[in-house]
């Protein structure tokens, strides 16, 4: 293990988050708020710890996979920890643990929350709020590596860390040049919405708020009513944002570059598609009765299906007083999640196709013993490592899902609520049912059951293994 270049790294990473706090800064500046000191002396304490774990560039520079997880696991926790000093100096009668689950949950793209009233809070401590699901969004690795010069080894072993999906690959033959042009990609569909949003009337402070929240696929709102004070125009444009970002960035990077076929051809954007228009239409035709019209229920269909099922988790209406056929629907859209390489949690709908296809591949297997049959994912055979990957993966996936219901059912809450908690803390959603629902919020847990969803949190947008290889003895041991 290099833990000189693991702490070169975090120290990195802090740097850039001591940098992106000057943002939020003169936010609260322009708005005379005086928690601009706030947000000002935290950037430079974040930025004085960065610089004395960086400043020095280790004399090897070597970074294999151990390093690779675990510079992505340490630099997601440390920079959770100083996030979350703002809103623990400037949120009233917030402590340590619940300013750390905000922020566990921004960074995360989550969008569970603690807090009971937002409207009244400080502009620049909400901006840093919802910030922090854009900066988590893409992944302030993948930013790291846009900018830092090559090292040795392979920086592809960050990208896969942090980066969602069953395999991660690079778009062009240089990992940083792959992150640059996805956070190119990254802050041209930000820039979109925000001028999409803009000119359909809505406040540029919350076209900025809302568009980090649906491009991060994060959730934080800055009214306590979520997006069902917007108009039905705005509300729309949220929806189609939401769906671009639960989609393959892959497939904007083959737009870019003329690769039509490829990108309208993909297996995994039609089953995408596919799975949101067929969920949409059920709980359109399901909750026809409680709107005032069919158009009306399409409309919240659309908008609610695609938050959940993105793992957004913005709402226009309490679903959680939608019949039980809907809400059981929207259970399974938490579990699908958006595509691998998408900004949204969830299991992934390229590790749900593969999936099913190993199942009909066993019962033809069944039915014809002596049959061979290879099986293809967007027309390329899936090669053993991936699929013994997300055999794994779904092993893992729910035996630290049970594990956390189980602890958190110490909590006393009733059955629902503990289950759709882990499952919106671990899918990366924010919003659950009964006592977590849209118009609720996570304050009620006790601190042992916050830790237990904050582990949640991270262990869900890491791809499990970083934040479980970190509690390995063998994973810090030298090697021989």
């Amino acid at each position: 293990m290099n833990k000189r270049m693991v702490a070169f790294f975090v120290g990195y990473v802090l740097r850039i988050e001591a940098v992106l706090m000057l943002l939020p800064t003169i936010v609260s500046v322009i708005y005379h708020e005086k928690e601009w000191m706030v947000l000002a002396a935290t950037a430079v304490a974040v930025f004085v710890t960065g610089y004395l774990l960086s400043f020095k560039k280790p004399s090897n520079m070597s970074f294999y996979m151990r390093e690779g997880i675990t510079s992505v696991a340490l630099g997601w926790i440390f920079m959770s920890i100083f996030g979350a000093l703002p809103i623990l100096i400037a949120v009233p009668h917030v402590g340590f643990t619940d300013a750390l689950f905000e922020t566990i949950s921004g960074f995360t793209t989550t969008g569970a929350s603690i807090l009971h009233e937002v409207e009244s809070l400080p502009k620049g401590i909400l901006f840093w709020r919802s910030f922090t699901h854009w900066v988590g969004g893409m992944g302030v690795l993948v930013f790291m590596l846009a900018i830092l010069p090559e090292t040795a080894g392979d920086n592809i072993y960050l990208m896969r860390a942090e980066s969602p999906g069953p395999s991660v690959g690079k778009l062009v033959p240089k990992v940083k040049s792959t992150a640059k042009i996805l956070y190119e990609i990254y802050i041209a569909i930000t820039l979109t919405e925000i001028i999409s949003l803009v000119l359909a009337g809505m406040p540029l402070y919350h076209a900025m708020v809302i568009s980090f929240g649906t491009v991060g696929t994060g959730g934080f709102a800055v009214t306590n009513a979520g997006c069902a004070v917007y108009t039905h125009l705005q509300q729309s444009i949220i929806t189609v944002f939401m769906i671009m970002c639960g989609a393959n960035f892959n497939i904007y990077f083959l737009v870019i570059a003329r690769k039509f076929k490829e990108a309208f051809r993909s297996e995994e954007i039609i089953a995408y598609l596919s799975i949101y228009f067929f969920a949409t239409a059920c709980v359109a035709i399901n909750v026809g009765n409680m709107f005032g019209n069919h158009m009306e229920a399409i409309h919240h269909g659309l908008f609610n299906v695609a938050s959940v099922m993105t793992t957004t988790g913005f709402s226009t209406t309490d679903f959680n007083l939608w019949p039980n056929f809907s809400k059981s629907m929207l259970l399974v859209m938490m579990f699908i999640g958006g595509c691998a390489g998408s900004t949204a949690g969830g299991i992934k709908v390229s590790r749900i196709v593969i999936g099913f296809k190993t199942i009909l591949k066993e019962l033809e297997h069944l039915v014809h013993p002596r049959s061979v049959k290879i099986l293809k994912f967007e027309g390329k055979p899936i090669e053993h490592a991936v699929l013994r990957g997300i055999n794994v993966y779904f092993l893992t996936y729910f035996t630290v899902f049970a594990c956390s219901v189980l602890l958190v059912a110490l909590d006393g809450k009733d059955f629902t609520t503990t289950v759709t908690a882990v499952i919106a803390t671990f899918n990366n959603i924010g919003p659950g049912l009964e006592m977590v629902g849209p118009t609720a919020n996570f304050a009620h847990f006790s601190p042992f059951a916050k830790y237990v969803l904050m582990f949640d949190m991270l262990a869900g947008r890491l791809e499990l293994f970083p934040m479980l290889l970190i509690f390995l003895p063998m994973t810090w041991r030298r090697q021989r």
